[in-house]
């Protein structure tokens, strides 16, 4: 039982994302489409599931199956019929409800029976023989803690030593925005149906998801021709964003960026924010910050410009930029407070992070020409919340920052959220390694250069959280989480931030 080992294999996931309210009518309106009704649809993820789980654990024998009482459940018992008719051990634990299954589960349901399956109670004893869980208690409509009998279910399966696949959602996650309001299932492996839900993608899906696959159910062809409301931007996108430089192109074409912070004692933040955006393609980096910062700053990393943070300096500084990068360092004392008083008079493009935005929070104003930055502390705050109400719903407190701000947001964290206007995106890149101090000035360096390169706040603020996200995931591959430094991004950032060089490799 102990050997069984799933396949490395993925599906590819679709870059739209759809609202968990949406899916409902999603559903129906699919099948209309291709003229066939939900049980056949549900027919059509039972199949998928089944053949995604003979592919990842081709010796698994014996499959607990464990179905809740809705349309989840009905994918379960399509599963089991179809492992039951290949000869496998199956043995289906079901929940029973207070009313009658949808239709479809209930047709399901019948079918299981009538293949001669059995359905025994939540509460008998697992065989010992079983080697493979199959999840299918609470799907996309959860929004509380599980009850009382899925909850004992859902401990039991994760204290289990056998791995469990999730069907469309790991039951307890919440798929409209990532919370875990009570237990959950840990699982190994998650494949969702139709469309892609938020709760898949941000909040605490990276501890339970595993790996996530996806599949349309035949609805791909129906699905493109609709407008999805949120969008998910992995390392492929690049390249939609950052195509070749002209061959004849110059450091002018490239952007100026002006990046000031590094109070007495923070000259490390602002180094890797400058830095960052030289790595990333500026053409020009200055730097104004503290005096004691610069002989050691231009001493690190001569390609810098680095000055004295003055009013004369500030003023030079704002008129020659073509981007301003603002927080790294800069501390909430008076030195900080007046460069952000000058900056805040400037109609240019700019980036505002860590103690700006803690002055922002003060002092509240709304402007179109900015992009903030916040890990979910310092949304919190802007937001004058507690932190695990921001946790409580990423999606809400990004939207809720748009509005109160303006500009475009990047709520930072496992599958950061960069908001703008009306739209939402998802960046499925990162990982644990990248909590340490200094990736947030490393992202501002990033994200202020590809302003400067000429993309639009949005599109700079996506291209530069996947880039980011995307080096770290490429350290980590190499040498793990554990111990991994915001400067490590600097020796695989290259790759992503030319997107044709990796695209070559391939």
């Amino acid at each position: 039982m102990n050997n069984i080992k799933p396949s490395k294999e993925r599906t590819a996931l679709p870059e739209s994302v759809w609202p968990a309210e949406a899916l409902t009518q999603l559903e129906q309106e699919g099948a209309d489409c291709l003229g066939i009704t939900l049980f056949e649809l549900m027919q059509r993820a039972g199949d998928a599931a089944f053949k995604l789980l003979c592919q990842q654990w081709p010796a698994a024998q014996h499959w607990l199956i464990l179905c809740g009482h809705g349309n989840n459940g009905g994918d379960g018992y399509a599963v089991a019929r179809l492992a039951k008719s290949a000869g496998l051990a199956v043995t289906l634990v079901a929940v029973d409800g207070s009313k009658s299954p949808p239709e479809e589960a209930q047709q399901a349901r019948e079918a299981w029976l009538a293949a001669g399956g059995v359905i025994h109670d939540a509460a008998i004893a697992w065989p010992e023989s079983t080697d493979l869980i199959i999840d299918a208690l609470l799907g996309t409509g959860l929004n509380r803690a599980p009850g009382k009998a899925y909850a004992a279910l859902i401990d039991r399966a994760n204290h289990h030593v056998a791995p469990v696949l999730s069907l469309d959602i790991p039951s307890g996650l919440v798929a409209a925005n990532g919370t875990t309001p009570g237990v959950v299932i840990r699982a190994e492996h998650t494949l969702t149906f139709i469309a892609l839900k938020p709760g898949l993608l941000t909040g605490k899906a990276r501890d339970v998801v595993g790996q996530l696959h996806y599949h349309s159910l035949g609805l791909q062809p129906w699905l493109t021709t609709r407008s999805a409301p949120m969008a998910r931007y992995d390392a492929s996108n690049l390249a939609n964003w950052l195509p070749p430089r002209r061959p004849t192109s110059h450091k002018g074409d490239h952007g100026r960026l002006l990046v000031i912070g590094g109070d007495h004692g923070t000259a490390g933040a602002i180094r890797m924010t400058a830095e960052a955006a030289l790595r990333s393609g500026s053409g020009l980096v200055r730097v104004l910050t503290h005096k004691d910062n610069v002989g050691p700053l231009l001493t690190a990393r001569p390609e810098l410009m680095v000055q004295e943070m003055s009013t004369a300096s500030l003023d030079a500084g704002l008129e020659w930029a073509d981007v301003i990068v603002i927080g790294p360092g800069l501390g909430q004392g008076e030195w900080g407070k007046k460069a952000l008083q000058k900056v805040e008079n400037s109609q240019k493009p700019m980036l505002w992070d860590a103690d700006a935005l803690n002055l922002l929070a003060i002092s509240p104003d709304k402007r179109q020409n900015r992009i903030i930055t916040p890990h979910p502390g310092e949304a919190a705050r802007l937001l004058n919340v507690r932190t695990d109400e921001v946790e409580s719903d990423r999606l809400l407190a990004a939207r809720r920052l748009v509005k109160r701000y303006g500009g475009v947001v990047v709520l930072k964290g496992a599958g950061t959220l960069i908001a703008g206007g009306d739209r939402l995106a998802m960046a499925d890149v990162g990982n644990a390694g990248m909590a340490s101090g200094g990736m947030g000035d490393v992202l501002s360096g990033i994200i202020g250069s590809l302003v400067g390169q000429k993309l639009p706040l949005y599109d700079a603020a996506c291209a530069g959280c996947v880039a980011h996200g995307a080096a770290a995931d490429a350290v980590a591959q190499r040498r793990g989480t554990r111990g991994m430094l915001a400067t490590d991004l600097f020796s695989e950032l290259h790759l992503f931030v030319n997107p044709e060089i990796s695209n070559t490799k391939e």
